[in-house]
């Protein structure tokens, strides 16, 4: 079962028309969005993303966020809070953000106000 309600699917899917989500042994979902759009100043136009939807959700919030490999900030630095690591469920090495979301309010808060948070810290950096 999906942990995404229909009308967090649909209003996703105008940001984000290819998300894709897949089941984890522990009972979470891996989110992924396989071309997330990136501004200026990183060193790729678009990297794919992906993201834990936790098992509690919408309750516990998504914590952390992972990237293609080689990404980097467009003067070739790493980003800060950043490090390679396994994706969860795969065999794949991605590059790990370790920022966090606060102020996660269950009652309003989804998965869209997670997207946003992610392409916002992806504009702060630059």
């Amino acid at each position: 079962m999906s942990p995404l309600l229909p009308a967090e699917r649909e209003s996703l899917s105008a940001t984000v028309p290819d998300l894709a989500l897949a089941p984890l042994p522990d009972g979470s979902s891996l989110l992924s969005i396989p071309s997330l759009g990136l501004p200026t100043g990183w060193s790729a136009a678009t990297t794919p993303v992906w993201f834990v939807v936790p098992v509690a959700y919408p309750a516990a919030q998504p914590d952390c966020f992972w990237a293609a490999a080689d990404l980097r900030l467009a003067s070739g630095a790493t980003p800060a809070n950043t490090g390679i690591q396994q994706l969860p469920g795969t065999q794949e090495s991605v590059l790990w953000f370790s920022w966090h979301l606060a102020g996660w309010r269950p009652a309003v808060d989804d998965v869209s106000t997670y997207v946003r948070f992610i392409l916002g810290r992806f504009a702060d950096v630059c």
